[in-house]
């Protein structure tokens, strides 16, 4: 069941400039979206073409920089919740879906058809999000399974997958996992770099200098303690790292829910003025700015992480993604909505 959503019809569109932002003032044109998805995935390829899927079956794509999209679901998967997902263009992508039987997927049409390149049926599984370094390799991760983190690592560009070996995946603490909130507690940085973050009883950072065949422990600041706390959502510039999350039953509580890191992790500071609530993503715009959404708000932050600020015009979302080769935003979030522009 396909649908063309145009975006004077269907799809909120937020235009943001960096003039404007400054003043907070935020050109928009709000539309609700006609999905009942709760969008939680978002591959924004370049200011052109971006996908995005979440709940109840439902996946999008856009090939004119959000002003037009289409939606459809998954044939045979209409039921499933798809946190999981990677675009290289127009045609090609790769979603999987939260919880047991977990189930990759693959597409070469557009959507048309959905090639299954992986399953698993142990009740453990359950896939949290996904990233490459190039076309051909990458990588996705889970919650633990017999104490072990879940890792499986492609090669051809996600057409097979294949389990890092056992004693290669880092142990987790018991009551420690990830959180499959906006698919971005996985980074892939330069060309062998990878980071994992964690939460609930711990939460703390995996990092891999050698694409997830060793590992690195960083201990993090950010509340935890709760199956609920802990690291949502990381990013990176050659200058900063931010870790961000809080809780997810508080979701206006701010305290321990934001850090940011000059030195790889070696030290947290605390921002001055924090994010105004939860926050499930952060995203980094450019060297300095970074915006981060949760179900309560949206905020940015102009100097790596140090201060934030609410963007009153802007909804609270799931996820925010940066073309991985262009200017174009995309938010996306609960009841099929969506929020895109580009920063110039």
């Amino acid at each position: 069941m396909k649908f063309l959503f145009s975006g004077f019809f269907f799809i909120s569109i937020l235009l943001i400039y960096h003039s404007l932002l400054v003043s907070q003032n935020i050109e928009k044109v709000i539309i609700e979206s006609n999905t009942s998805s709760s969008f939680r995935a978002l591959s924004v390829v370049d200011d052109t073409i971006a996908w995005v899927s979440g709940s109840n079956g439902w996946i999008g794509r856009t090939k004119n920089g959000g002003m037009n999209w289409e939606f459809d679901k998954v044939r045979l998967f209409e039921e499933m919740d798809f946190r999981t997902l990677y675009a290289f263009d127009f045609l090609n992508a790769i979603i999987a879906n939260a919880g047991s039987p977990a189930y990759i997927l693959r597409t070469i049409d557009g959507g048309m058809t959905w090639l299954p390149v992986y399953q698993n049926s142990d009740p453990e599984i359950f896939i949290d999000g996904i990233d490459f370094w190039n076309d051909l390799e990458g990588i996705i991760y889970g919650d633990p399974i017999n104490g072990r983190m879940t890792l499986l690592k492609t090669s051809d560009g996600g057409y097979s997958w294949e389990s890092i070996s056992e004693t290669a995946r880092p142990k987790m603490d018991k009551g420690e996992a990830s959180f499959a909130a906006s698919g971005t507690g996985i980074r892939c940085v330069s060309s062998n770099d990878l980071y994992i973050s964690s939460g609930g009883k711990r939460s703390r950072l995996f990092y891999s200098a050698d694409k997830g065949n060793s590992w690195k422990t960083i201990e993090t600041p950010i509340i935890q303690g709760e199956p609920s706390e802990g690291i949502y959502s990381l990013a990176l510039s050659s200058k900063n790292m931010v870790i961000i999350g809080g809780d997810f039953t508080k979701e206006d509580a701010s305290i321990k829910s934001v850090f940011f890191s000059t030195n790889g992790g070696k030290k947290w500071k605390n921002p001055k003025v924090p994010t105004n609530g939860y926050r499930e993503c952060v995203e980094f715009i450019d060297e300095n700015t970074l915006i981060a959404t949760g179900p309560s708000g949206t905020d940015i932050s102009y100097d790596g992480g140090k201060a934030w600020e609410l963007l009153h015009e802007a909804e609270g979302m799931h996820v925010v993604r940066k073309a991985r080769n262009g200017n174009l935003i995309i938010l996306a979030g609960r009841d099929g909505k969506l929020l895109v522009g580009k920063l110039q």
